[in-house]
């Protein structure tokens, strides 16, 4: 492949980023289109698992995630409401023996921050307040039409998430499917609740229908958390819809001592709806292709999105860098990605069962939960093939 492969990517988040990362390294000339004036995110946490970890680390970036981020302790199940311990898993210095690489809980703004920077550095274009409006394939090339002049390029890459204008063009898709879930997310400095209260871990508390995750980003200065609650009817997809912190404090009303306290310390949190879409045919036409949650949105409940997105970008780069032909590189990068991709979709949706059981099937799930305890390879087993797959070593 030419060192002056022309790539257009659709989007400057996580996705975008890494790929736009991952083609420059290669020697492509990389342009990124960005709808938004500035490359921000709205404060949360993310979840870099050892999976995404070996990307980072293949493209130069580990070390300053790591420093800008928190290695959980343990993974840890808790009661709603009086946080008996259902299951206790070691990560920190478990999952660098046994996967190579850390687990890491960091700001998003912080890991977006990291990936634009390697990425400019490396020779990215990235060109803000551009909305892609359509794409044409060509002999030769793709040509794409922005609100703010036209592009060629010979991959046109669809990074642009969930409502990706990319993807509708391609499939003509509808709107995404509200999945019956809505969550509430927020930061609080950790010197506003009790020392010790919140375990610089990776805690989930289970309730019926209902479900709150908490974790520190920012050197631990920051407890990062997400509250997950069913309900009926929602319409809005927008992580910036700022929420109501006494109804999200009436969610969880009763619950254990340290997510009571923790949501009366919090002052402001930001509301959305959990939307997915039906499995996609395709993820590639001609030379236009697609990655990340544009191509297989993913529920939250594993925190694998971002790290599948991640894993696209290096297969995506390394499936054209090495086939001279661009279909036949498309076409390999969607046969290695898809089900994998696809696998984890389904256990991210199984996973909110396993959280929100209620009556029988708590009972159930917690029998499972106690079996697990007695057996640790058990759980070894279950996690392998997430956290053990390493992209960099499959292509």
């Amino acid at each position: 492949m030419s060192d002056r492969l022309r790539v257009l990517i659709c989007g400057a988040g996580i996705g975008g980023l890494t790929a736009a990362l991952a083609f420059v390294r290669g020697g492509a000339q990389v342009t990124v289109l960005e709808k938004a004036r500035e490359i921000s995110d709205v404060g949360a946490g993310i979840q870099q698992s050892p999976n995404a970890m070996a990307v980072h680390t293949a493209l130069g970036t580990a070390d300053d995630i790591i420093a800008a981020g928190v290695m959980p302790g343990v993974g840890i199940i808790r009661d709603f409401k009086r946080g008996r311990v259902k299951l206790r898993t070691q990560m920190k210095g478990a999952y660098e023996g046994r996967y190579g690489h850390p687990y890491v809980h960091i700001h998003r703004a912080d890991l977006i921050d990291i990936l634009r920077k390697h990425a400019v550095n490396a020779g990215a274009d990235i060109r803000l307040s551009r909305t892609v409006t359509a794409y044409e394939n060509r002999s030769d090339k793709v040509f794409v039409k922005t609100d703010h002049g036209n592009f060629t390029a010979d991959i046109l890459v669809g990074a642009d998430g969930i409502n990706s204008a990319i993807a509708a063009q391609m499939q003509g898709q509808g709107s995404a499917r509200f999945t019956g879930q809505m969550a509430w997310r927020g930061l609080v400095d950790a010197s506003d609740v009790s020392p010790g209260l919140i375990p610089k871990d990776a805690s989930v508390w289970a309730g019926p229908g209902t479900h709150f995750v908490s974790y520190y980003v920012r050197g631990a200065n920051l407890i990062n958390f997400v509250a997950i609650k069913e309900k009926a009817d929602w319409t809005e997809e927008s992580w910036s819809k700022p929420g109501d912190v006494s109804q999200l404090r009436q969610a969880f009303k009763g619950w254990d001592k340290p997510v009571t306290e923790l949501l009366n310390a919090c002052g402001a949190c930001f509301e959305w709806g959990l939307f997915d879409r039906p499995a996609l045919p395709t993820w590639r036409d001609g030379r236009a292709v697609l990655l990340g949650d544009a191509a297989h949105p993913m529920l939250p409940f594993m925190a694998q999105g971002a790290a599948m997105a991640i894993e696209d970008s290096w297969a995506l780069s390394q499936a054209v860098f090495q086939n001279s032909d661009i279909e036949t590189a498309l076409r390999r990068y969607e046969r290695l990605r898809k089900p994998r991709a696809t696998k984890l979709q389904n256990i991210s949706k199984s996973n909110a069962g396993l959280f929100h059981a209620a009556g029988p099937a708590a009972l159930a799930r917690d029998a499972k939960l106690a079996a697990a305890r007695a057996l640790p390879f058990a759980q070894k087993m279950r996690f392998d093939p997430i956290y053990g797959y390493d992209i960099t070593t499959v292509i």
